[in-house]
């Protein structure tokens, strides 16, 4: 797996698996729940990662999002 986006927006969030989904982009977030943890701080970015086969059309898909 390799990561393609980390952001501590929500929407941001929503949005990049919205594109990846469009794309057929499996896809996965990591620490989407560590805001129970956290306390909602916005510590830890919530990291979207994709299998290594995907990662060039991942990126292509996300090309034109600007990190964060």
């Amino acid at each position: 797996m390799e990561e393609v986006f980390r952001t501590n927006d929500p929407v941001k969030l929503s949005y990049i698996e919205h594109l990846l989904a469009e794309a057929g982009i499996p896809h996965f977030v990591l620490d989407r729940h560590i805001s129970a943890v956290e306390g909602n701080i916005g510590a830890f970015p919530r990291r979207v990662v994709v299998d290594t086969a995907d990662l060039g059309r991942a990126r292509l898909a996300l090309a034109g999002v600007e990190p964060g």
